[in-house]
């Protein structure tokens, strides 16, 4: 019988590894252990690709049978921000008066935790009638490239087949259990550059000043109401992120200007169509005023919904045993690696409460810790007790 594990334990052994994204700092190290010492066989799975950060990558299986039931996950962070904000250091995984507080405590160290927890516990009972997976990676925050997208490539290769996953996003608004993400929107990033040609500002007519027409491109996009939203999804937006012209002197015509934009968008909408949108309106904008412009993307697959169906209803009724309410179906916030998954089985997600993720003092109850593992456990209990 394997040993139970201490979600919180294992929470802040988890948190204590700044695993900033692309950077690991000994946090999968630290799960591998854990899932080691429950007879998991574990594969580390580094990918690289040019002009992208290496990225380390965790794929864990407890047995050899059908079905296999699979938990999704990240344990890379986003970066704390200025420190002196924080009430602690974000890295100490400090707990007073029940609240565990750290970088990664909901996004998503602390569901990854509870998993585990809730594995070592229906191993110790029963254990699964089939397999339990973790499929877990180091580039859900970043670009998204060298993480679970060649992940469930090498599992194809290898013969590996999951059938059904929980992603332990932290799903939830107000309340653990609130809800249940069965889709999710579609991310789309573009970072458009208009070259122009450096002068003196006080003789424009010897330069080509890319601002004003970076200005209009970005104008151009923003002011397009890309859809009023569908059936099972809140409407699509885009919204400018950055600009870079770096361009310190004052009297400096720059010859080159970026914007960076994203796109979250619905099933209304498809990647293509958007990339050659964005690409004509640049090229159009620019040949008019007489500038290059080119456009780089990033990110990558569409909007996806599954109909709340038994696998989703098994959770929610897990959920409601435990927590006394019944979940909400939603669609709605950002995007996650199921985006990816939902090409090769059936995905929901459910995790903490999102409130504080990517916050500074980011923080999670140690009851909804403690909460999410029992809930965990009863998911893996009736789904290996379903018939197959």
């Amino acid at each position: 019988m394997a040993n139970l594990i201490d979600p919180i334990a294992l929470t802040q052994a988890l948190i204590k590894c700044p695993s900033v994204t692309p950077a690991d700092e000994g946090a999968l190290d630290v799960l591998q252990a854990a899932l080691e010492g429950m007879g998991f066989e574990c594969t580390r799975l580094p990918f690289s690709e040019k002009d992208t950060p290496d990225v380390d990558n965790l794929y864990a299986r407890l047995g050899t049978t059908g079905p296999n039931f699979c938990f999704a996950g990240h344990t890379d962070v986003v970066p704390a921000g200025a420190t002196d904000d924080w009430s602690v250091d974000p890295f100490c995984a400090e707990i007073k008066d029940g609240i565990l507080t750290g970088r990664g405590a909901v996004d998503m160290k602390g569901a990854i935790a509870a998993f585990c927890a809730a594995v070592s516990r229906h191993i110790g009972e029963d254990g699964p009638s089939g397999s339990i997976s973790l499929l877990i990676t180091g580039d859900e925050e970043g670009p998204s490239i060298n993480g679970t997208r060649k992940m469930l490539a090498w599992l194809a290769e290898n013969g590996e087949t999951i059938d059904h996953c929980l992603v332990g996003e932290p799903s939830n608004r107000a309340v653990l259990g609130d809800m249940i993400k069965i889709g999710r929107r579609a991310s789309l990033s573009a970072w458009v550059t208009v070259d122009g040609a450096q002068g003196h500002v006080a003789y424009p007519a010897h330069a080509k000043n890319p601002v004003p027409c970076l200005m209009e491109i970005l104008n151009q996009l923003i002011a397009r109401e890309l859809d009023q939203g569908t059936e099972h999804f809140e409407p699509s937006n885009l919204e400018v992120t950055d600009l870079e012209v770096g361009n310190k002197a004052v009297n400096v015509i720059p010859a080159r200007a970026v914007g960076r934009i994203n796109i979250r968008f619905n099933d209304s909408q498809s990647a293509d169509n958007l990339r050659s949108w964005i690409e004509k309106t640049a090229g159009d904008v620019g040949g008019q005023m007489d500038r290059q412009t080119s456009v780089r993307f990033a990110g990558a697959g569409d909007a996806f919904y599954f109909e709340p169906g038994e696998f989703a209803g098994l959770i929610a009724d897990a959920i409601e045993k435990e927590c006394g309410h019944r979940p909400e179906f939603s669609t709605g916030g950002g995007t996650s690696d199921a985006r990816f998954i939902k090409d090769v089985c059936p995905v929901a997600e459910f995790g903490l409460v999102g409130a504080t993720m990517h916050k500074v003092d980011e923080q999670v109850s140690v009851a909804d810790i403690e909460t999410l593992s029992r809930i965990y456990h009863d998911v893996l209990t009736r789904y290996f007790a379903a018939p197959e």
